[in-house]
């Protein structure tokens, strides 16, 4: 098998030719990755990617699932890979292991990025650093390592920023002009490609092309620009990405989504109108040579399969072998957005495979491919599947496609762990505050005893604080309705909130508050509360209450300390449930559908939760310098506490958590 670099398989297209790229990130558990890999391997089969790129988190937080994942896509699935790498807040060792780690597994191709702003003048390093090492601050550091250690051999891209680049929340001063000459300087260092930031706003990213094309150094004028997209597939999620890539959103995007807000499914419909808009106004953007589009897919497939389609940038196959016979399937019957034709294919394969599709009776109605030697997707029981029937697998068609993609919408903190699009979905994972330490310190003060740190949660409950290290933004509607007992959970008991919900009993699903789904259906809600809690309050106080024989038959409850806290009998994961149990704590019935269940509590989501949870607040601590008595109190707290989920079951009476954790 040839590996090329990106730049090589673009010279080779025609100069007119579309041509497209997906971007994955490594899920957060050992499920979600084993499930990526069937996605990938009907993604690249169906759509035939010109390369794929795998995130890399911050300060390394991910290095080892990245790799993996990229090994994935390199060696099993035959892809060319880029591997993305940060360099700020990691050591020359990491740098060193990952770009070896990379070679080795085939990858010749790097998207050189800073990644979170360098801390070390703030707080000092917590490594032990090695004379003589590379320190890196810029990502024009790591473009001029790569070049000098590893030559030619990688093909390096390096960011670009349409609608300027900021360093913190709320940015003063975005100006891509104020970029240039530090793009200028990153291309003559040695990067041969730019990608750029996400954007929904066409006319930013055509006057940052001109900028970027005639720019006096000069040295920019052929180098190939892709830009990023990233299909809507709900409105908070769009909304908090916008927010955190500080990229604009168009007031007539807004407009289209506003009155749909709640229903995801409309949403995502009309967001792929809207990416296939924008899509169709960048192909009459000027370029030089092949017009490339990177989507940022958040591990999910049905909405990038539609806009590609629509679009039509997915590349004609090849006929070969493997392929169906006319006899069988006719390759004539190209799949189309109605759905109709991409019906026919899949009952069509249905009849030809003779595989029946079981859907289980778990909360979530899917099926999990397995692993091993086992079979890992339903269309490897067919000999040589076709790519219009992969292709319409990929949008969900049928009950192979709705198994397939039955994790459709974004998986969350709360979604299914097995997902691979499960966990903190910007695509860059590993616990982050989202903020430099100047700006934390300047959010949340220097508190030097746990009444202090109390006093935060309270005024975040209370609305008087924006956001905690663990929210990104106040209160949501529905949890402003039990605001008066969380602030009782803070007060009376000392026990700091940081997720919660209250219980809903059948509203109806275009309810202002607890509203969601299509029209016409109605949803659901569990009350459960996740807070931090001193460890002698949960063994002694919280723990026994919660097992007697007087609560138990109500609640489900998950429990562990911090990791880094000495572990011994006394001090290790806990639940109230067997390890396979699952808590659907929000579920909506709609008409013409299956139940949906979009939130739940489970063992392997929660542990997953409880390494970002304390890896947040480590960094937190690290906002304040060496032996300070916050980083010491901080620290200490930290040390001491539990994290700790209580579900209650009975939702029909929306006090019953609150009188169980008050009364404990």
């Amino acid at each position: 098998m040839t590996v090329e670099k990106i730049t090589d398989k673009i010279a080779a297209l025609p100069p007119h030719a579309n041509y497209f790229s997906l971007e994955f990130f490594p899920p957060k558990t050992d499920e979600g990755t084993s499930n990526l890999q069937a996605r990938l391997s009907r993604m690249s089969q169906a759509l035939h990617p010109l390369f794929v790129t795998v995130t890399w988190g911050a300060a390394g937080s991910t290095s080892s699932r990245s790799l993996e994942v990229a090994e994935i896509c390199q060696r099993q699935l035959g892809l060319t890979t880029c591997l993305h790498l940060t360099c700020t807040n990691m050591s020359q060792r990491i740098v060193d292991n990952a770009l070896q780690a990379a070679r080795e597994i085939g990858v010749r191709n790097i998207l050189a990025l800073r990644g979170d702003p360098s801390r070390e003048h703030e707080y000092g390093s917590e490594e032990q650093e090695v004379e003589g090492a590379e320190k890196f601050v810029w990502a024009v550091d790591l473009v001029r390592y790569i070049r000098r250690t590893h030559g030619d051999y990688f093909c390096v891209g390096v960011a670009g920023y349409p609608e300027g680049h900021s360093n913190e929340t709320h940015p003063v001063d975005q100006d891509p002009v104020h970029d240039m000459p530090y793009l200028v300087e990153k291309v003559k260092a040695g990067a041969d490609f730019i990608m750029t930031q996400l954007f929904y706003d066409v006319g930013a990213y055509s006057s940052y092309v001109d900028l970027v094309r005639n720019y006096r150094e000069g040295v920019l004028g052929t180098i190939p620009i892709i830009p990023g997209l990233m299909p809507i597939q709900n409105y908070q999620l769009l909304r908090r990405i916008t927010r955190l890539s500080h990229a604009k959103l168009p007031d007539h995007i807004l407009q289209r989504l506003e009155g749909i807000r709640c229903d995801d499914e409309e949403v995502k419909r009309v967001g792929v109108d809207i990416l296939s808009e924008l899509v169709e106004e960048l192909k009459h953007v000027t370029a030089i040579g092949p017009r490339g589009y990177h989507f940022y897919t958040l591990n999910l497939e049905k909405t990038v399969s539609f806009i590609l389609e629509r679009c039509h940038l997915i590349p004609s196959s090849t006929p070969d072998a493997n392929e169906y016979s006319t006899s069988a399937i006719d390759e004539s019957e190209v799949p189309t957005t109605n759905g109709e034709h991409i019906a026919h294919l899949v009952r069509r394969l249905s009849r030809a495979s003779q595989v029946s599709v079981r859907r289980p009776s778990s909360p979530h109605n899917h099926v999990i491919p397995l692993s091993g030697s086992a079979i890992s997707d339903p269309l490897s029981l067919v000999i040589g599947p076709s790519r219009a029937m992969t292709l319409a697998i990929s949008h969900g068609v049928g009950s192979l496609g709705r198994e397939a993609t039955w994790d459709d919408y974004p998986n969350g903190r709360f979604g299914d762990a097995r997902s691979p699009a499960f966990g903190e979905i910007d695509g860059y994972g590993g616990p982050s505050l989202h903020h430099s330490p100047s700006t934390a310190r300047e959010k949340w003060g220097s508190p030097a005893s746990r009444s202090d740190i109390s006093e935060l949660f309270k005024r975040h409950v209370m609305g008087d604080l924006d956001q905690l290290p663990w929210s990104e933004g106040g209160l949501s509607k529905e949890t402003q309705v039990i605001r008066h007992e969380l602030s009782r959970l803070i007060e009376e008991r000392g026990w700091w909130s940081v997720a919660s919900q209250p219980a809903v009993d059948g509203v109806s699903s275009d309810n202002a508050i607890f509203g969601w789904g299509p029209k016409g259906g109605f949803v659901f809600q569990k009350a459960f509360v996740e807070f931090f809690i001193p460890g002698k309050d949960w063994k002694t106080i919280l723990r026994p209450y919660l097992s007697s024989t007087k609560v138990a038959p109500d609640v489900s409850w998950y429990a562990a300390p911090c990791p880094s806290s000495p572990l011994d009998g006394e001090n290790s994961f806990e639940s109230s449930d067997a390890a396979s149990a699952v808590n659907s704590v929000t579920w909506g019935a709609f008409p013409g559908k299956e139940i949906v269940t979009p939130t739940i509590v489970e063992e392997v989501s929660f542990r997953a939760w409880v390494d970002e949870a304390f890896g947040i607040w480590a960094e937190w601590e690290r906002c304040y310098a060496p032996d300070t008595r916050s980083r010491n109190v901080l620290q200490e707290e930290k040390g001491n506490c539990w994290l700790v989920n209580v579900i209650c079951h009975d939702f029909h009476q929306k006090d019953r958590l609150w009188e169980i954790l008050l009364n404990a």
